[in-house]
Parts: C-alpha cells; structure tokens; sequence
C-alpha cells in the first residue's frame, strides 16, 4: 500500500502523524505539492513537486495512485476521483470519504460554493484541533491494521494510564 498526501493544505500534525508511521511501518509515504516540502530524510517518504495551478497536485495524484492506495485530503473532489479509481480517501479531521458520503459531500461543496459566490458569508471550517488529531491518527491506525500493515519493529507500543491520548497509534506513533 503506497499513501498518497495532498500536502499543499494538510496540517503539519498530520505530516508529522505520517511520517513516523511511514518510518516505523516501513510504508511508502509520497507527498504532492505545488511547492518545496521539507521532509525527514528517510527512504520511506518522499516529494513530488507539481507546477502552479489550480488541480495540478490532485490530478498527478489520480495519475499515480493505484487501488487500494490511501490518499489524505481534504479535496472533495478529490477524494471523488480517489474512490472511482478503488482508492482510500481520508480527511486530516480523521473521516472517510466512502461512496455513501461522497455525493452528498460534492452536494454540500456546490451549495456552499453558489452561497459564497451570492456573497454570504459561509464562515470556514473551525480551527484544526487536538481531537482532529487523534480521530486522525486513530483512524488512520484502524486503517493501517484492517489492511494489513502491522508494527515492524520490535519495541511495543506503550500507553500512558489514564491519559487522554491513550490510544495505542498516538502513544506509538506522536512521540
């Protein structure tokens, strides 16, 4: 499985969620982007660096992904086209785009975008959050198992006692 991130608006909690997993899963971690990434010097992660311009980072993602293939974005349709090709979408807040939701993400998308365009003000989306991290990061782990990437190392992961970031991903992967 190769993971696939729309980095010109991802979090850099995200990022740095990805990176370790990619380093400790020994996964392949490819991030697209209309500028220079910097990224930890590993042989796991890597930049694809796309010319200026509105969708380019998306489709040079379509183009290189295959089925079963996980992409973090927060492009709707984006995410749209991820799913037709048998891919994974996922958002940096931590929720799947599946094909139940993904219709009536695109609808809401276009709504908002014809009230914007009629001058309301339709606000944004609320700040990214502690919890936005962990939901991600839990997420991303169920994903990881139910597809079968496991703990390459040989260190366990260790959980803290009544912390509010026990989680086995967090604890293992955010320190």
């Amino acid at each position: 499985m190769q993971i696939w991130v729309d980095a010109d608006a991802c979090p850099v909690a995200v990022k740095d969620i990805l990176y370790r997993a990619a380093e400790r899963l020994e996964l392949s971690l490819t991030l697209v982007a209309n500028q220079g990434l910097r990224v930890p010097a590993s042989r796991f992660i890597r930049t694809v660096q796309v010319g200026a311009g509105a969708d380019v980072a998306d489709r040079e993602i379509v183009r290189l992904l295959t089925a079963g293939d996980l992409v973090v974005t927060g492009d709707i349709p984006l995410a749209a086209e991820v799913l037709k090709k048998g891919g994974h979408a996922l958002n940096p807040r931590g929720e799947f785009y599946t094909d139940d939701n993904i219709a009536q993400q695109l609808t809401m998308r276009a709504f908002l975008e014809e009230l914007r365009g009629g001058g309301v003000d339709t606000g944004g989306p609320a700040p990214y959050s502690h919890s936005d991290r962990q939901h991600f990061a839990n997420q991303l782990d169920r994903h990881l198992r139910r597809h079968g990437c496991h703990f390459q190392k040989t260190t366990a992961p260790f959980c803290w006692p009544r912390r509010r970031l026990c989680t086995r991903f967090l604890t293992y992967f955010c320190q």
